[in-house]
């Protein structure tokens, strides 16, 4: 019998793949299950996204192989778009990488900085795929806590007490997926210290910005940043082009290139169609995060009185697409949720999949209209 490779000894499958899995087998028994655990956006694209792409339908070119660096115009859209809204200036030519979805970039940059017994600092509670694919690259997870009494970021006073010698790379992501922190320029200028003094790169992986965010901020603003840095980003949550798989990794050219020699040997280049689409929803004006973040605004009113229902308590000064609730009394997380979907077929992911941090506390997406979080509501309160 062929055996696995050992680098799966320490990677499970994500939590959602089997969780969904366990939803679909409710649905077919007949259950009416209200999702409020994904992070995947439900509301439409920019019609002008899907007129690009309908456009580039026909191009001649259009089955083609692509660029491994995607076409010039992306990359200067992309650069126009950073120059905009992060006040960042980047070269479109060398420091700017088009991928396939930001979750591409985190394993392409593993791929491309890291040696077997690296260590990675990884922020607990935080996205799980910066730990798995850390342990499928055959580096070590050094796990660095976030708290509430710290404002989820991280403390560099502890940090330094660390033995710091093969530490590689350190993830960050502000706005913080799952527990809404932001971060300020002023609170970036540490880091960028830290990371200078030890020589470790940090990677800021930077979706939520644009999301019930009044201030986006980038890394890369920050001076000197380029020497340590990179940063991922999506267009996925910014522009409802999940599905559409269209990310970015930014940073200083040597980086880059590291980045491109791996992603050369991983794919053909992105669908034409997609790249120009991706330009279309750069270029949209400031009306379109008005009117995301209107809806979304009032999405969040209502997920907070579901958080209230549950007798849990949240901050409200947070970005990004979720509410990062506590639970009360010390509940357990994973017991919690595993109820609420099976007496109410109400499924919220438990925080404790993002790391032993999130213990006690729950994540509620804003991706349900809001006729769905008012069926939430309704289903709670009828309990009572």
């Amino acid at each position: 019998m062929i055996q696995t490779a050992r680098r799966l000894v320490n990677v499970q499958e994500y939590y959602f793949s089997k969780k969904l899995r366990e939803i679909q087998v409710l649905k077919e028994a007949g259950a009416s299950i209200l999702n409020l655990g994904i992070g995947s956006p439900d509301l439409k694209a920019a019609s002008a996204v899907f007129d690009s792409l309908k456009n580039a339908l026909q191009e001649d070119q259009i089955t083609q192989y692509q660029s491994y660096q995607g076409i010039s115009s992306l990359r200067e859209a992309i650069q126009q778009f950073y120059k905009k809204h992060f006040n960042v200036s980047l070269n479109p030519t060398t420091e700017i990488l088009p991928l396939m979805g930001s979750k591409e970039g985190i394993m392409h940059i593993s791929m491309a900085f890291l040696n077997q017994g690296d260590e990675v600092l990884i922020p607990n509670p935080g996205y799980p795929t910066y730990t798995s694919v850390t342990n499928l690259i055959g580096a070590k997870p050094l796990l660095y806590e976030l708290s509430e009494r710290n404002d989820w970021l991280p403390d560099i006073k502890t940090l330094e007490q660390l033995d710091l010698s093969k530490v590689k790379l350190m993830w960050l992501n502000y706005p913080h997926m799952p527990t809404g922190a932001r971060i300020t320029t002023e609170q970036w200028k540490p880091l960028i210290d830290f990371g200078k003094k030890h020589g470790i790169l940090l990677v800021n992986d930077n979706p939520y910005s644009f999301i019930l965010n009044d201030a986006p901020n980038s890394i890369l603003a920050i001076e000197e940043a380029k020497e340590i840095a990179l940063e991922l980003n999506s267009l996925s949550k910014t522009f409802n082009i999940a599905g559409m798989r269209v990310g970015m990794v930014l940073g200083a050219e040597r980086y880059i290139h590291a980045i491109l020699q791996v992603k050369s040997q991983m794919d053909s280049g992105m669908f034409l169609g997609i790249q120009h689409g991706a330009i279309a929803a750069l270029q949209l004006d400031d009306a379109w995060f008005h009117a995301l973040n209107d809806t979304y605004g009032k999405r969040r009113k209502l997920v907070w009185q579901i958080a209230d229902c549950l007798q849990c308590t949240y901050q409200k000064e947070t970005a990004g697409l979720f509410v990062w609730a506590k639970l009360p009394h010390n509940f357990d997380d994973l017991e919690f949720t595993d109820n609420l979907l099976n007496k109410f077929g109400v499924f919220i992911a438990p925080g404790s999949i993002f790391g032993s941090a999130g213990r006690a506390y729950i994540r509620l997406s804003l991706c349900a209209s809001e006729e769905v979080l008012t069926e939430v509501l309704n289903r709670l309160n009828h309990k009572n």
